[in-house]
């Protein structure tokens, strides 16, 4: 977790392929305080980072460098985790269904 605010918020942009310019106009910011923002001259105000979080779709604990999980990770394990109970309901179920006897 060596990275703080201003890698990790550069580093989204890129990975999803968007210019300063664009990730700017879609904050709500100017291109100006973005890039002030990603070389660390400059640090954000909490609503700023809520926006930051809500568009880029990770946890404020991710972009300010707290957490290596990003929500889209965490959100991924926790449907596999999901998806995992759901086959267990199913087969309980398949088994009541076919009269046999089942303990939850």
């Amino acid at each position: 977790m060596a990275r703080g605010f201003s890698e990790t918020m550069s580093e989204l942009r890129r990975e999803r392929g968007l210019s300063q310019r664009a990730a700017a106009a879609a904050l709500g910011i100017s291109q100006a305080l973005l890039s002030h923002y990603e070389n660390g001259a400059r640090e954000p105000g909490l609503a700023f980072v809520c926006r930051a979080c809500d568009y880029y779709g990770v946890t404020a604990d991710y972009l300010l460098g707290r957490s290596d999980a990003s929500a889209e990770r965490t959100a991924e394990a926790a449907l596999r985790l999901l998806a995992g109970r759901l086959r267990s309901l199913a087969d309980t179920a398949e088994s009541a269904a076919n009269g046999e006897e089942t303990r939850l």
